[in-house]
């Protein structure tokens, strides 16, 4: 379960102040002007697809501005450098990142640059700060040179990462990443629920979720200036559907993050079960302990003013689940550890429960937009959404499959818990999903943060000091929330029924529909009239199962 600054997430706080420095280097900055003009000439051939993206537009103006910023940390993979508060720790070479997963090509020039996307006028006070934690982003002459009397820029001062350079294989890495996360260690668990029947829906979910993406590239490509999902959001119903659509998104990805904490307390307190801590007459159990370790250990990630090096790293996501999945056939194939647990055709008291988890398995529409916008070839999205599900799905399917087999009705909602724990293959599964959402809490994390701060007055000082407080407030929270709720796999249903449900189904349905309304087709209105449907009731049959079974659970 999710790229440094784009081409449209610069801010420009100086253009005064620039404008009057090209005067002094060239009279009246005429010469300027005329090589933007040049620029826009010589791009005359360009698709109309792409200089609708390519335009500052309204939908920038209004909150959330920091999503399109903060959600491209999961649509490409920037050469990292880290920066804590400010002062400079490590930067990694640009040509150490010189391979296909990471090439960046530099423009000729920037057009998102010429003009700020908030509008001058704007008083300073109210200049949003999200950014109170990011690296200071240099001026515009800093970014580019002057165009070459050719029409060609002679050189570029700095290397800068922006949207519309993804190759096929980059977006469809990015796309895996985001679909194959923390969901696959629940597959036995979700058929051990559902029953082999159940696995059914999995693919059901996956046709439906594939189509939906296709519709999220259709409203993009219905008007100018849109580029990410609470832009769909705002085109479809208003700036009221997009401020709606927003918290739907960060609550879902707060959500994660309450199961990240769960995850990494299972997990190591399932390697050191009798860890414990005491503290005056406060003893902290395995879980406890755990629960609170990770809590400190995320919490400076928080703080890292350029999540580059971290976004580089959670990339390798999509590696590491192959090799959890692995260790776990490795453990049943040639280790040949079974549980013989009891296993059923179709369980459908638990149905519900294992359709949030179904559904929770194709959470990656809130990036799907900032992956399509990002790609060097946008006719070929199709296509990588083809095959990002049909890898992920396979994934899927032959982890349920084989965990199932091997632990029947004894499944737990992470299959790395029921893996012996003295087997070397089953302590490189657990401690790869130890590791894992370490890299991915503050990504995660990131933007719900993000659009808090928006909020805040653009003060130097106090940014900083607000920015601290709201993220170490969203860690702790994230903290007492796994520990009130310690059930994995009972707060992953709920994730999957109530919110993933809303982002890959209906919203994206509802959304073109409102958009292209008169345009739609009979065919295409009756399949998002029945996929809103579908969306609905496993909606509603699994919130209403998954919130049963956490009551349930707390009182016993």
């Amino acid at each position: 379960m999710k790229n440094s600054v784009s081409d449209h997430s610069f801010y420009i706080d100086s253009e005064e102040e620039e404008e009057n420095q090209e005067k002094c280097e060239n009279g009246d900055g005429n010469e300027s002007d005329d090589n933007y003009s040049n620029y826009s000439n010589d791009n005359e051939n360009e698709t109309e697809n792409e200089r609708q993206h390519s335009k500052p537009n309204s939908f920038n103006n209004a909150w959330p501005q920091s999503y399109r910023q903060s959600m491209d940390l999961y649509s490409s993979i920037p050469s990292p450098s880290l920066n804590f508060l400010g002062t400079p720790i490590k930067s990694i070479s640009s040509s150490f990142l010189s391979s296909s997963l990471t090439r960046r090509h530099t423009p000729e020039v920037l057009p998102s640059v010429h003009k700020p996307l908030l509008a001058s006028k704007e008083p300073e006070q109210k200049r949003r700060s999200s950014n109170a934690l990011l690296p200071p982003l240099p001026s515009k002459s800093s970014f580019i040179r002057k165009g070459t009397p050719d029409r060609k820029l002679s050189a570029v001062a700095h290397e800068v990462p922006i949207s519309n350079q993804s190759s096929f294989g980059q977006a469809v890495l990015n796309g895996m990443n985001v679909l194959c996360g923390v969901g696959i260690l629940t597959t036995p668990y979700a058929v051990r629920e559902s029953g082999w029947i159940g696995l059914s829906i999995l693919f059901l979910f996956a046709v439906l979720s594939y189509y939906t993406g296709i519709l999220l590239r259709k409203c993009l490509d219905s008007q100018p200036g849109l580029e990410t999902y609470p832009d769909i959001g705002h085109a479809a119903f208003g700036p009221t559907g997009r401020v709606v659509l927003s918290i739907i998104l960060y609550a879902e990805l707060y959500a994660c993050c309450v199961e990240y904490i769960i995850l990494e307390a299972d997990n190591l307190s399932s390697l050191f079960p009798n860890a414990h801590l005491s503290l005056g007459g406060i003893r902290l159990d395995a879980h406890h302990l755990f629960a609170l370790m990770t809590t400190v250990a995320v919490l400076p990630t928080m703080f890292l003013r350029n999540l580059s090096l971290l976004s580089y790293i959670s990339a390798g996501g999509v590696i590491a689940s192959v090799l959890v999945v692995s260790c776990l056939y490795w453990v049943g194939l040639v280790d040949g550890v079974s549980l013989q647990g009891k296993q059923t055709a179709l369980n459908l008291s638990t149905l519900p429960v294992a359709i949030g988890l179904y559904g929770y398995c194709y959470q990656g529409h809130a990036v799907f937009p900032n992956i399509y916008t990002s790609m060097e070839k946008r006719s070929q999205f199709p296509a990588v959404l083809v095959t990002c599900f049909v890898i992920v799905t396979l994934m899927y399917i032959a982890t349920a499959v084989l965990g199932y087999m091997m632990f029947g009705d004894l499944a737990e909602s992470q299959f790395t818990l029921n893996m012996p724990t003295e087997l070397v293959a089953s302590k490189i599964a657990v401690w790869t999903t130890v590791v894992n959402p370490f890299t991915k809490y503050a990504l995660t994390m990131l933007p719900v943060a993000m659009s808090i701060e928006e909020f805040i007055p653009s003060d130097q000082v106090k940014s900083y000091m607000y920015s601290m407080l709201i993220r170490t407030a969203l860690v702790i929270s994230t903290l007492i929330i796994g520990l009130l709720i310690p059930f994995f796999g009972l707060v992953m249903s709920l994730i999957g029924s109530l919110l993933t449900m809303l982002v890959t189904l209906i919203l994206p349905c509802a959304c073109y529909m409102s958009i292209v309304r008169g345009k739609i087709s009979y065919t295409q209105a009756s399949a998002c009239v029945v996929i809103i449907g579908v969306g609905v009731v496993s909606a509603v049959i699994g919130t209403y199962s998954a919130i049963s079974g956490i009551v349930e659970s707390l009182s016993s």
